[in-house]
């Protein structure tokens, strides 16, 4: 699902969203008043093209086009989703509302960044206001999927269906919410946690860094992959969330917390908290935070796509929907993908494991093309490597693009022998060859056996015409 989209508001959050879209392949037109918008998404970008092709084991689909508008009306025209991302200033959302209705087309998606107003306050005085919907992202937008979606009595059960469509099929996680509420769910639980951070700091129980240490090495990797309530489920020991509740909620009643006040915040506790920052993370540039900050969390999230657990799930299901149907060629692109962070070692280049799964990917491409599929290896029969010959020709880094095209060599009775050829995407250098042999077999006897006939003749069809678009390859 791509088309355009028109991003109204280019800081942080529409810069995000800009890079979400465009690297899914939407036509991305922005608005911003701001001259130096331009240049500033072109730093978000930069770090976007970086991190979030290294979360797929296959390529991301090409770029839409980008391009810069003089005035909202120009943008938002014929665009099927306008992402608003103004200032938090209700005059300044309602204005920027009104002006985006005055031009778009009356079944495109308007959705908000806002962080806090409910949809029905935005819609207050709208010339439409059931194409108008809350979608709240998470910073970086282009790497944390989940999105809040709040629509009010006046949203149109379409424009929410199309937004649940888009968004899904971008890979994120719309999390419709129930009910209109002041700041939807996160960011109320942000709250609580950002205030009782305060208070901390104003009477001068922990830094700033104190407290990151306390989320970064503590509940905060909990959280990464099991929220709060099954983290405290799990607290509960065998008899769960039931003695959790029991043990743990008189504490409830204790002045643990000031949640319900917060510090004024005085001249002298903004400069203690910015020196504090300053001592944290001074030396280092917002840039160079935030892609720290995106290449933790590329393994991060990677780490749990490879469990198949929370986002990690979003992860593998939004790369089914990426990865292209191979078809026999004699040409045949097995892989197609960047190299991610997690895949260096100590010399900044790509460890020779790695090489490994790569040609390991490729071939599991080529049995899948000849009916050797997840469904095939869940019906007892498979394809086992028995031999591998690797070449490593160059140095491959991290955030490098390449290409594996392979060719089935042999292909007679229990045997699949394939020649990989992997190759920089940019400039076509060689980067490693692997000459693969593998050996079908029997999962419930774990010793070879002859493959189905279907199969077998898949096999011989491509082993041939491989064969007749050059023989076997110089090593």
């Amino acid at each position: 699902m791509k088309g355009t989209a028109a991003i109204v508001g280019g800081g942080v959050i529409g810069g995000g969203w800009t890079a979400r879209f465009l690297l899914n392949g939407w036509n991305v037109r922005v608005f911003d008043p701001d001259p130096e918008a331009e240049r500033k998404i072109g730093d978000v970008l930069s770090n976007a093209r970086h991190g979030l092709p290294m979360l797929y084991d296959c390529a991301l689909p090409p770029e839409g086009a980008l391009s810069f508008h003089p005035s909202i009306g120009e943008a938002v025209e014929g665009a099927e989703w306008i992402q608003e991302s103004v200032p938090e200033r209700l005059e300044l959302k309602h204005a920027t509302l009104a002006e985006i209705q005055a031009a778009c087309d009356p079944l495109a998606v308007i959705g908000s960044s806002t962080s806090g107003f409910k949809p029905s306050t935005l819609q207050q005085g709208a010339a439409r206001p059931e194409q108008i919907i809350v979608t709240h992202p998470f910073n970086p937008v282009y790497l944390l999927p989940l999105v809040e979606v709040v629509s009010s009595g006046q949203t149109a059960p379409s424009i929410l269906a199309k937004t649940k469509a888009i968004l899904g099929a971008m890979g994120m996680h719309p999390l419709v919410v129930r009910a209109e509420i002041d700041a939807h769910i996160a960011d109320r639980l942000l709250e609580a946690v950002w205030r009782e951070s305060l208070w901390m700091i104003d009477d001068g129980i922990a830094t700033t860094q104190e407290i990151d240490d306390a989320i970064r090495f503590g509940f905060g990797l909990r959280w990464a992959q099991m929220g709060l309530f099954e983290t405290y489920r799990i607290a509960g020991g065998e008899a769960g969330m039931e003695h959790f509740i029991r043990q743990f909620g008189p504490a409830l009643q204790w002045p643990w917390t000031k949640l319900m006040d917060v510090p004024e915040l005085t001249e002298e506790l903004i400069h203690k908290l910015v020196d504090l920052s300053n001592a944290q993370s001074g030396h280092m540039t917002i840039r160079e935070l935030e892609r720290k900050r995106d290449n933790n969390l590329v393994a991060m999230l990677r780490a749990l796509k490879q469990q198949g657990s929370a986002a990690g799930r979003l992860l593998l299901d939004h790369e089914r929907r990426l990865r292209p149907a191979l078809a026999p060629a004699a040409n045949l692109m097995t892989a197609r993908r960047v190299v991610p962070t997690d895949w260096t070692d100590l010399n900044g280049h790509m460890n020779e494991s790695r090489y490994g799964q790569v040609f390991s990917d490729a071939a599991e491409a080529v049995m899948a093309l000849v009916g050797a599929d997840e469904d095939y290896i869940a019906s007892g029969l498979s394809y086992f490597t028995v031999e591998t010959e690797t070449k490593f020709l160059a140095e491959t880094h991290a955030g490098e693009r390449f290409v594996v095209h392979t060719r089935v060599t042999e292909g007679a009775r229990k045997k699949i022998r394939c020649f990989h050829e992997m190759r920089r995407e940019t400039d076509g250098t060689l980067l490693a060859t692997c000459d693969q042999l593998m050996i079908h077999v029997d999962l419930a006897k774990r010793r070879a056996c002859e493959p189905p006939e279907v199969v077998q003749q898949k096999i011989e069809a491509l082993a041939a015409l491989h064969a007749s678009a050059g023989g076997l390859p110089d090593a």
